[in-house]
């Protein structure tokens, strides 16, 4: 048997996954870095995997690349728990770079394995490839234009908020992205952590899901698994927070928390709002139990030059969606791909009202 860094260089090469670029002369601290991880890296994508091979050959850049690609990050572009976002230029390209700093676990591992299985879709932020010479790693994606989206919807760089149309069309795109996690692999992937922060915009404001460090395998046969809570506050279905068990449905839970963050242009928690109203899901069921709908909508959707009868009715159509989604009883809730095919249908101002379940 082989010993485990002579296989992990071994299944690099072979793999025509990552092509390791060899570390300089007296780099020895590189290249342990790069043998480590190489090796967790290769295990999870083994795990992830089950041995079916679908990921997009994607490329390792040298810590001195990275390095002089951030200008030595200069330009951060985001900022969280466990690692940080920078601007750079690789191959004089504009690139976008996620440095791992004190990851939990195998989330950096995780990240790269089901990025680079969902690059090949158009609504998944393209992963060009990692740095395993740190002592966690970093990846490399497209760039994005316009960035991430902030807590209520609208761009995180200048605040702008996003007309309807738009927050539709980046809804309906982020949907088909999830159901191909969901329903395109050998076992269904759950996210796990949906939220807006988790939606790139490219330059045409097209979105671009990303962010796969909490996402899970279905085991084969199986409809859920049981793993340790992750995910972001106010996008967690109550029965994972209670049991730990990860189903599909947990993922169209935390989905219909984003489409009320479209349709109100309010945040997920926010403790402005009255204790019992704080989380959006409360928040939009007080104003609905008051017959107060008129103050659902967000007030700058409404202030557009564009939203006629036809626009009420995808609104409302949207509405009812995200309630569906919001069934506290997993049984009664939509398959992701059903909400997929009933944005489509709403995008289409095709207004046909029926059950999802």
């Amino acid at each position: 048997m082989l010993p485990e860094h002579v296989f992990c260089k071994k299944l690099f090469k072979e793999s025509c996954f990552l092509c390791y670029p060899g570390p300089a002369k007296d780099e020895d601290e590189k290249q342990r870095f790069f043998l480590e991880n190489g090796s967790n890296l290769l295990k999870e994508l083994v795990s992830s995997s089950k041995g079916r091979w679908r990921c997009n050959p994607i490329r390792t850049y040298s810590a001195k690349e990275v390095d002089e690609a951030t200008n030595d990050y200069i330009s951060r572009a985001e900022y969280d728990e466990y690692c940080k976002w920078y601007k750079g230029t690789l191959d004089d390209r504009p690139v976008l770079i996620k440095k791992y700093y004190n990851p939990y676990e195998n989330e950096a591992y995780c990240d790269i394995a089901i990025s680079s299985q969902m690059s090949s879709h158009k609504n998944a932020l393209k992963l060009l490839g990692c740095c395993l010479e740190f002592p966690h790693p970093a990846l490399v994606y497209e760039y994005a234009e316009n960035g991430h989206l902030n807590s209520t919807g609208g761009i995180e760089s200048n605040g702008l908020s996003l007309p309807w149309k738009m927050r539709l069309k980046i809804a309906k795109d982020i949907a088909n992205a999830i159901t191909y996690l969901h329903t395109s692999f050998h076992t269904p992937i759950i996210h796990r952590d949906i939220k807006p922060s988790s939606i790139f915009l490219d330059k045409e404001y097209s979105p671009k899901l990303c962010d796969f460090s909490f996402s899970i395998t279905i085991p084969e046969g199986e409809t859920q698994v049981q793993d340790e809570v992750r995910g972001t506050m106010g996008f967690l279905e109550p029965d994972y927070l209670e049991t730990s068990f990860v189903s599909e449905l947990t993922d169209v839970y935390s989905f219909r928390t984003l489409l009320l963050v479209f349709l109100t242009g309010q945040s997920a928690i926010d403790l402005n709002r009255p204790a019992n109203e704080r989380h959006i899901c409360k928040y939009m069921t007080e104003l609905i139990k008051r017959e107060r709908q008129n103050e659902i909508v967000d007030p700058k959707i409404l202030e557009g030059d564009n939203i006629g009868e036809e626009q009420q009715l995808q609104l409302q159509a949207f509405l009812e969606l995200a309630l569906k989604c919001t069934q506290r009883k997993k049984e009664d809730r939509p398959l992701m791909i059903d909400v997929a095919k009933e944005l489509v249908r709403i995008e289409k101002s095709i207004y046909c009202p029926r059950s999802l379940a």
